[in-house]
């Protein structure tokens, strides 16, 4: 069975189950405690905690998981991976032990076809509930084992709800290892589904780890966790998780960069299959917003890359290996999860870069450890230093993991003890001093360092001039330098002299068009720069052919830089009024200056109430009529002590300072108006939160801010049309049509239960006799999905002349749906109402659920549905046979 099967048969189970389906979240979660997404309840976390009330009773999810806790077993176990998909089916106050042990079993045995003797069962050491419940699904006691804390217990970490686990293992044979179950031996038998019971409320626990059990939820629920790839190694017969279809396009071409076959020899077993995983990983998290950093989930990012570069050149790959196993990774899964296939570009970018910036460094340190392994061995020392370990880290940037894993292949430790002493004390002394560096700047292609290298520095005349003559002086395309490119042709100019403003401190680059004396026209689309002071504007030949040494004129379109001014002085205004409004803390994070469109990110530790948002609005609104001087001056950095400097900009002695009357004062290379008044009308649009005590607001600036005002006038004179009053009075005239439309919603609902309580009789009338009993099947219209149910137990409940089964069915969004419901009589005879629709889930393409005396079962074969009312009619039938 290939991954996309395995996906689509847990969620069409349980779908027709009565699940809620919910797309996976970002790998970067909306929650400030977590890193990264590691399990698939997480963006639910907020309904088991009861902050927020769940908006369905039961859902289910294929989440993707970040989870580098077990990154060492990469490689070196059959199971682990730092990037996993966790299918999981979640109760919020719902279903609990009995429904959820029931799906798990009939999905693995019947949807997924497991042989029933090799799924083995762990619970907690003290839960008898759960073992009862797995016994008398038909699991015998000697594949039950029972298991402390550790391993089947679970909270959050902190007060909330808590409860045992119980997980499903799969029995992989003698060849993964030894027998005994679980408890002996993991990597024979397999975990691959965990059920979660939230069972109890816990208190904060002591500096040990223990905590105190409140007593029972009043809304007990379930939270379940089934992993993709260890099923898919199973259903595929993979001897592990790196040779599944889901990760074996990447380990072919891991193979086809080494020239050789996996497993190879000895420990390149390891190095194959870390390259392989962790290829998987850096695409999902770079294609989420995840960039290589020194901390945080970016630090993450980076330490996976490394790993695999490290184990690729212990594989002998010379060359890179990264954009081609990441590339694989889209291939393979960019139909599954588009945002890979949106992100490929950029992933490209960052792998690319990454691994040539730490090919040098990796060279350098390798170069540098060895040397220093062999000093240890020479002084028969069985631990590198610290100090060493601190060097290779701090001054070559060689990661402590590396250093680790080397000295572990030599057979000596490293004094991590000391390593981490150190570290504290940089730390220390880096918060003494200041700012923290910037990170270097992650994109510095080999073409631009060879074109920098040769060609002076592009003479910058945006600030007094939106059109220069000019001379291209650099042509690159498809990153190759050349020499001319023909009509059509995307290409990247190097010029002399440049009226384009390069995208820096938030603001854009310019666009507009160049014109050789030849004839040749080019649109500039965009202008930035390639390495740090080398400007590079991106092209596409729209007329003739461009070459090196061509001269012409640049024009910038002016509308668009005048937008682009407008923006950026609001930008200096806001930044200025948030902090007389807010405090000095309140600094300038981020920004991003579009035409007329500005992003404006500060540090501040809660959301802004209304009338805050209002009083800024004014304030800036205020400044702008005043209509302030625009003036910037250069002046060396000394002078500019009062300047503000924004969210680690570099800054050479002579700055540039942008004033904006007598109440903003800041370091900026940007374009500005140069009065107040031409920034036009502000207007803020949206306030939100895009981290810990990091808030974003977003607005508009001259033409956008009147085109927003007109389609708000519009909108109200609409609106006040529709509901026949003035404009003035439409907030009150709409308050009346909503309490009457509720009333009358309420009233309908009454009408709609009466209805069915009518239809429901009606069916009830309509029992034809069969054995000892009476039974109801029939296609419905007209009913919605969770009418049917209750119309199904209503129906049933109104047969008094003995026995009754009434089995409904409907069409619903292209989906077959059946219900079945029993008698009170039939189910205390130990009849089940599932029994009835097990072969009509089938007939329908899909599964079966419900215990007791209601169950449903929903399917894709629509034009299947009257046999499978004729087949579920048939085994009611059986079930009323007299005797």
């Amino acid at each position: 069975m290939r991954s996309t099967q395995i996906r689509s048969t847990f969620t069409d189970f349980f779908t027709s189950c009565g699940h809620q389906q919910v797309p996976s979240s970002p790998l970067i979660p909306d929650d400030p405690t977590l890193l990264l997404a590691n399990a698939g309840m997480n963006q639910f976390k907020p309904y088991f905690l009861g902050e927020t009330p769940p908006a369905f009773s039961r859902a289910t999810s294929i989440q993707k998981c970040a989870r580098t806790s077990d990154i060492d077993n990469v490689g070196r176990t059959n199971r682990h991976a730092t990037f996993f998909e966790m299918m999981g089916n979640f109760s919020f106050g719902d279903y609990f032990k009995e429904d959820a042990i029931a799906f798990a079993w009939e999905l693995l045995t019947q949807g997924y076809g497991l042989e029933k003797d090799k799924l083995w069962i762990t619970v907690y050491e003290d839960d008898d509930e759960a073992e009862h419940l797995w016994r008398r699904i038909g699991v015998p006691a000697s594949r039950i084992q029972r298991l402390g804390m550790e391993d089947n217990y679970w909270s959050m970490g902190v007060p909330g709800p808590c409860g045992p686990c119980s997980e499903v293992n799969y029995d992989r044979g003698p060849a993964f290892g030894k027998e005994g179950g679980p408890a002996v031996d993991g990597e024979r038998y397999v975990e691959i589904w965990n059920l979660v019971f939230m069972q109890f409320q816990r208190g904060e626990g002591d500096k040990k780890g223990n905590f105190p059990i409140l007593g029972e939820l009043a809304n007990k629920s379930i939270d379940t966790g089934l992993g993709l790839d260890r099923l898919a190694a199973i259903l595929q017969d993979a001897e592990n998780v790196c040779t599944t279809d889901l990760l074996l396009p990447t380990m072919d071409t891991v193979q086809n960069l080494t020239g050789r076959e996996y497993p190879g020899r000895g420990e390149e077993k390891v190095s194959f299959q870390v390259v392989t995983e962790h290829a998987r990983s850096m695409a999902f998290l770079i294609a989420d917003g995840v960039l290589p950093a020194k901390d945080g989930r970016g630090y993450v990012l980076r330490r996976l890359m490394r790993r695999a570069i490290r184990h690729a050149r212990l594989l002998g790959i010379t060359g890179p290996v990264l954009p081609a196993a990441t590339a694989s990774v889209i291939t393979n899964l960019g139909d599954v999860w588009p945002e890979l296939a949106a992100q490929a570009a950029l992933i490209e970018q960052v792998v690319t870069a990454e691994e040539e910036s730490f090919t040098r460094t990796l060279a350098q340190g390798t170069r540098l450890l060895d040397a220093a392994i062999t000093r240890t061995r020479e002084s028969r020392s069985a631990a590198l230093s610290g100090e060493t370990a601190f060097e290779l880290a701090d001054t070559f940037g060689f990661p402590l993991e590396l250093t680790v894993e080397a000295a572990r292949d030599a057979g000596l430790t490293v004094d991590e003890d000391r390593f981490a002493v150190l570290l504290e004390e940089q730390k220390k002394r880096a918060k003494a001093g200041g700012k923290a560096k910037t990170t270097e700047a992650l994109r510095k292609m080999a073409t631009y360092r060879e074109l920098a290298a040769q060609l002076p520095r592009t003479e910058f005349l945006g600030y007094d001039h939106l059109t220069a003559e000019t001379t291209v002086k650099g042509l690159i395309s498809e990153g190759t330098v050349v020499t001319t490119a023909p009509e059509g042709a995307e290409v990247e100019l190097v010029l002399d002299r440049s009226p384009f403003y390069a995208e820096a401190g938030g603001q854009i680059g310019d666009t507009g068009t160049l014109r050789t004396s030849g004839g040749t026209l080019l649109r500039i689309t965009d202008t930035r720069y390639g390495l740090e002071g080398f400007r590079v504007h991106t092209a596409r030949v729209l007329e003739g052919e461009i070459r090196t040494g061509d001269g012409g004129e640049a024009s910038v379109d002016a509308d668009r830089r005048k937008g682009l001014m407008r923006s950026h002085s609001a930008t200096h205004i806001l930044h200025a009024v948030v902090r007389a409004t807010l405090g000095d803390h309140a600094a300038q994070q981020g920004s991003l200056v579009e035409p007329d469109r500005l992003r404006f990110d500060f540090a501040h530790f809660s959301a802004l109430n209304p009338d805050q948002l209002a009083q800024i609005e004014t304030a800036v609104n205020g400044h702008v009529l005043d209509d302030p001087e625009v003036r910037a001056w250069h002046a060396d950095r000394a002078e500019a002590a009062d300047a503000i400097a924004l969210f680690g900009e570099k800054y050479g002695d002579t700055v540039r300072i942008v004033d904006i009357g007598d109440f903003s004062r800041e370091l900026c290379g940007g374009t500005h108006v140069a009065h107040g008044s031409q920034v036009g009308t502000f207007r803020l649009l949206s306030e939100s939160s895009i981290g810990s005590n990091l808030r974003r607001v977003e607005a508009l600036t001259g033409h956008d801010t009147l085109r927003h005002l007109d389609t708000e006038r519009r909108l109200l004179n609409e609106l006040a049309g529709l509901l026949g009053t003035r404009p003035t009075e439409s907030p009150d005239a709409l308050r009346t049509r909503l309490q009457a439309l509720a009333t009358a919603q309420e009233q309908l609902s009454k009408l709609r239960a009466e209805e069915l309580r009518h239809q429901a009789a009606l069916l009830g009338d309509q029992a034809e006799p069969s054995g000892r009993g009476w039974i109801v099947a029939q296609r419905i219209t007209g009913v919605a999905p969770d009418e049917l149910r209750g119309l199904a137990a209503d129906a049933v409940g109104r047969i008094h002349r003995g026995p009754a089964v009434v089995i409904l069915g409907t069409e619903h969004n292209g989906k077959a749906l059946i219900v079945a419901a029993i008698s009170h009589s039939l189910h205390q005879e130990g009849a089940e109402a599932g029994q009835i629709l097990t072969d009509a889930a089938r007939t329908i393409g899909g599964g079966s659920g419900g215990r007791g005396p209601l169950a449903n079962a929903g399917g894709r074969r629509t034009e299947a549905l009257d046999q499978a009312l004729a087949i579920a009619a048939a085994e009611a039938g059986l079930l009323l046979a007299d005797g």
